[in-house]
């Protein structure tokens, strides 16, 4: 299955990642490029491919997580992508095959649609949600677009629901009685700082469905899906179902008990569960090929590339963050890598690429229980790894690195660790 995942990135590239597919949409691109450099064809070398390794099956220690599926494209060097440990306490061993849920990283998806869709001239960047959006009179000072970079003011609606949502994972949300968990929240002032919010994806995906006069299942596989050629990616409808038709990832749910102590060896199993809980925010599912793929084309905007304002004009994350971690366009930028991550029940997904050196990590553990920025700390540790990969021969290393070192964020990592690790 290795080799096959590997030709799957590697494959059409001849110069440059081009990837063309014809887009059944009749006002959508009819083909799509992804300009990046070259894909060396060889695996990463193997001291390189062993601290991957090494960094991955640490932090599915730290997170209770029994497996992980993972792909790392370095250009100048090689590739490697990996299913480690297995989709459950005693079960199959993880291959790269498997589906999973995205998490947050549908929230980049959302805003490709938003941004194709103001470039049409069916939004605009600046239309008040309530145009779209009826029955929420008082965002009238809110905008799409702030909706899609982060900005809106409005809270978020799953820490509120996390004992329902365990309780019962089949539920089919409405995504407005979701997003009127988040509206309850206490709000900042439109456009003045960055505010994690799914519910504000939830509403940005409503107003778009609006505006479009289509589902936003059929648009992510209409404008995204189909020119990227991602076979395994999609927006699920709200029956509970698992993250995919073939083989899946299973996904499962670390909880505390009454004395706070951590249920490592026996979480709860969410691999069967209503997309709805996510929506437009996070209930894509996909798999590592898509996800890698994916995460190049949200770098480099292959798929809105006149939204030159898309990432011109990012926001601090938090006062408390690195001024190298901002947020805009339904993405954060790390340094030179621009990708999401986050979690959903069940999962822990991130995604990142650097647009000029074509460096991409996709990872996804099968816990979501811990903090859920360790699967960003995680591709950001990745990254660091890979990004000092020595270069193949004909190829050359590119100069610029990264404003972190890989021991940092596996510091983090260990730091958050909900489960002990094992005895000696």
């Amino acid at each position: 299955m290795r080799n096959r995942v590997l030709r799957g990135i590697a494959a059409t590239t001849v110069g440059a990642i081009s990837l063309l597919t014809v887009l059944t949409g009749c006002s959508a691109p009819q083909t799509v490029s992804i300009d990046l450099p070259a894909q060396s064809d060889g695996a990463l070398p193997d001291d390189t491919r062993a601290q991957l390794e090494a960094a991955v099956t640490s932090a599915m220690g730290a997170t209770g997580s029994t497996g992980a599926i993972v792909g790392v494209w370095a250009p100048w060097s090689g590739s490697w992508v990996a299913g480690l440990g297995t989709t459950t306490t005693g079960g199959a061993e993880v291959t790269t095959d498997m589906a999973f849920r995205a998490a947050d990283v549908t929230r980049g998806m959302t805003c490709d649609v938003f941004y194709e869709l103001a470039a049409e001239g069916t939004v605009k960047l600046d239309d008040p949600v309530t145009k779209w959006v009826s029955g929420f009179p008082d965002l009238g000072n809110v905008t799409l677009e702030q909706l899609c970079d982060g900005t809106s003011g409005i809270g978020s609606y799953m820490p509120q629901l996390q004992g329902l949502v365990f309780s019962n994972p089949e539920r089919q949300w409405d995504p407005r009685e979701l997003a009127g968990y988040g509206l309850g929240q206490d709000r900042t002032e439109p456009g003045t700082a960055y505010r994690d919010s799914d519910a504000g994806y939830l509403l940005l995906g409503a107003a778009l469905e609006r505006a479009a006069g289509e589902d936003l299942s059929d648009l992510i596989q209409e404008r995204i899906a189909e020119p990227l050629g991602l076979q395994a990616t999609s927006l699920p409808s709200r029956v509970p179902a698992p993250p995919g038709p073939g083989p899946v990832l299973d996904g499962h749910w670390s909880v505390t008990d009454a004395a706070g102590a951590w249920n490592c060896a026996e979480p709860a199993e969410f691999t069967d569960i209503s997309a709805s809980i996510g929506g437009a925010d996070a209930g894509a599912v996909t798999d590592i090929t898509d996800l890698g793929r994916y995460a190049q084309a949200l770098a480099t905007r292959a798929l809105t590339p006149d939204a030159s304002e898309r990432f011109a004009s990012p926001t601090a994350v938090a006062p408390d963050q690195p001024t190298w971690f901002t947020a805009a366009g339904g993405a954060y930028q790390a340094g030179s890598l621009i990708g999401q991550f986050g979690s959903i029940p069940g999962y822990m997904t991130a995604a990142f690429a650097d647009p000029t050196t074509g460096l991409t990590v996709a990872v996804v553990l099968n816990n979501s229980g811990a903090n859920p920025a360790i699967s960003g700390w995680l591709a950001w540790e990745l990254a660091a790894i890979a990004s000092k990969a020595p270069a193949a021969s004909g190829q050359t290393a590119p100069e610029a690195g990264l404003p972190w070192s890989a021991q940092q964020w596996h510091d983090a990592i260990l730091g958050n660790a909900i489960c002990p690790p094992p005895a000696a």
